[in-house]
């Protein structure tokens, strides 16, 4: 009931499957030196280096489609062309660095040679344990694949590969690619979304820096695949996709319930694809969902901005009453200001759609949270709109730690400086979160104290202490203090509801936004403070795992058997970025998908 209370009927449908999905990708493991892993045997300890497990036996072969000789059943009858003309020269994005005193490139380069050791050691053990699988597991040294079987951490991070001069491996790794097959998976249902940001757009990254032919026919191949999601008759993609029915030729219709994330964060990809191939069907079809978001924008509940869960069958991207800028609906409003930049500004609808939407988001998300420390900081949090009301939940996730680099990022691109204060704010907060936990690392999910005004704030105790009782139901508790010790809260925390640290990339990529943009080199020592962190609380004996509990204090956080692809996608690569030379992947050059693939700024 509190789940449909906060969010809604539809919100809480959606929310229960993302919590399904994640129960299955992250199943609990005891942590190490606890209870026996699931590989052990009569309860006898593991030993600590076991033998290299075998690769999971190959499951038997299913039918391969050949994606592109397929018939579509509902045909395009005109086709929306890319925008032609010569690209509109951007802002300046990235600071005018200067030479570097001997010490400080000293430091740099040894920071970022740290950061290197720790993706050569994951990448090792993911070449020697899992290749070709999906993800590696990092305890027990097995594999699962959750992602189709498509080697999802050897796609995602084919760029970081070539972006940190490892050039031997990227080879063996395009090598690998070349024999992936495109046309069959093990699994009934594909997740559009994260085959489009993991799987395209790896591919299109390597493709763009290292000119390999093959890694551009098999992104044709990937988007040739994406493609068919898209054959329903109104040309709204299907999100959870039948894989298998739409290969035999079943008839598909779009969803009644979506996450507007996964349809609304398909724009980078599938132009960029159309650019290269000088194809205009994988434009034509993002632009159809774009034209729905723009005439749908000022009659949601919360004009400007969508709520969580859209109907794509109608379709009605209006009717729910859930809004963030997190989880579920982050990376549509990403992609606004990068899809523009890199169509060369020559369609101004992204522009429009993402200042409209930010003018909302900072009115009605956005929050300045109380702190012992006065910090002028800001968070961004959910919002249930109704009946011409606006009530905010002072949520703090992880994942809306990217809002940082995301208004810093708009605010140079469309020349609007109030953003990049914002953007600012917003990642100063997640460098506080990540320092209030004992083990420097932030959690999940959270909640904080939302102030009354966003201009001053000053720490009350007792207003504090009154807030975690209403929100755990103690408020008749004699000792609210030891309540506060028992749920282990930093002061500020007013709950931690999901204590969790899943080697997310989103505060180290806002952090490293605001050092390119502004040349700060506070951000490059919040930067090390987080990287070495991580790397004490999530080393195995293996690789990197994710974390069950990063509140503890009386042992290491418990770890389980989770890798996600990602960690060498996303959190090294922008941890090894913000160590480099500035033109290394600039900011004036390129831009980065919500997976952190690289794709060019046409000039």
């Amino acid at each position: 009931m509190a789940l449909l209370k906060r969010y809604g009927i539809y919100t809480a449908i959606a929310a229960f499957f993302v919590y399904i999905l994640y129960s299955l990708s992250f199943p609990y493991q005891a942590p190490e030196g606890g209870a026996p892993r699931p590989h052990d045997q009569n309860g006898e300890s593991a030993p600590k280096e076991p033998q290299r497990p075998q690769h999971p036996q190959a499951p038997p072969k299913l039918q391969s489609y050949d994606w592109a000789k397929i018939p579509i059943k509902n045909p395009v009858s005109s086709m929306i062309p890319l925008p032609t003309g010569s690209p509109v020269p951007l802002p300046k994005i990235q600071f005018d660095f200067k030479p570097e005193e001997g010490t400080a490139k000293n430091i740099r380069e040894t920071r970022r040679r740290e950061v290197r050791k720790a993706f050569e050691r994951c990448w090792k053990a993911y070449h020697e344990r899992a290749w070709m699988q999906d993800e590696l597991q990092p305890i027990s040294g097995g594999a699962k694949n959750a992602f189709g079987g498509w080697a999802a951490t050897l796609i995602d991070a084919l760029d970081t590969l070539w972006i940190m001069d490892m050039k031997t491996e990227f080879r063996t790794a395009v090598d690998a690619v070349a024999k992936i097959d495109f046309g069959t998976t093990t699994l009934e249902r594909v997740n559009v979304f994260e085959t489009n940001i993991r799987h395209l757009g790896g591919l299109l990254a390597a493709y763009e820096l290292s000119g390999e032919n093959v890694l551009l026919q098999k992104a044709k191949e990937v988007g040739e695949m994406l493609y068919h999601a898209f054959d329903t008759p109104n040309r709204m993609p299907i999100t959870r996709w039948n894989f298998h029915g739409a290969g035999s030729g079943k008839t598909q219709v779009a969803d009644e319930v979506v996450l507007v994330a996964e349809i609304g964060s398909l724009t980078m990809e599938f132009s960029r694809l159309s650019q290269i191939t000088n194809d205009p069907k994988w434009y034509d079809a993002i632009s159809r969902i774009t034209e729905v978001f723009d005439q749908q924008q000022s009659k949601t509940k919360l004009p400007g901005m969508w709520p969580i869960v859209i109907n794509a069958k109608k379709p009605d991207f209006t009717e729910d009453t859930g809004f963030t800028l997190a989880a579920m609906a982050d990376s549509l409003y990403e992609y606004f200001p990068k899809t523009y930049a890199l169509l060369g500004g020559l369609n101004p609808i992204y522009k429009k759609l993402y200042e409209e939407s930010m003018k909302t988001a900072i009115k009605h998300t956005l929050y300045r949270p109380m702190t012992p420390e006065n910090a002028d900081i800001l968070m961004s949090g959910f919002v249930r709109g109704e009946e011409s009301q606006a009530t905010l939940y002072p949520e703090m996730q992880h994942l809306v730690c990217f809002t940082g680099g995301m208004f810093a990022l708009g605010g140079r691109i469309f020349e609007n400086e109030e953003h990049v204060k914002i953007g600012r704010k917003l990642t100063d907060g997640c460098v506080w979160a990540y320092k209030a936990l004992p083990y420097g690392i932030m959690p999940e999910i959270s909640h904080l104290h939302a102030c009354p005004n966003m201009t001053s704030c000053e720490w009350d105790e007792q207003i504090w202490k009154d807030d975690v009782a209403r929100r755990a139901d103690l408020g008749n508790e004699k000792d609210p203090m030891q309540n506060i010790a028992s749920q282990r809260l930093p002061k500020g925390y007013t709950a931690i509801d999901d204590r969790r640290y899943i080697l997310r990339p989103e505060a180290i990529e806002s952090v490293f936004i605001l050092y390119r943009i502004t040349g700060e080199q506070q951000w490059q020592a919040a930067a090390w403070d987080m990287f070495t962190a991580i790397q004490q609380s999530t080393q195995t004996d293996i690789a990197n795992a994710a974390l069950i509990d990063i509140s503890v204090t009386d042992s290491s956080p418990p770890k389980m058997d989770s890798m996600e692809s990602f960690w060498m996608a996303e959190t090294l690569k922008y941890f090894y970025l913000i160590f480099s030379d500035p033109d290394v992947i600039s900011l004036d050059d390129y831009v980065f998908n919500t997976e952190a693939h690289p794709l060019r700024i046409p000039k």
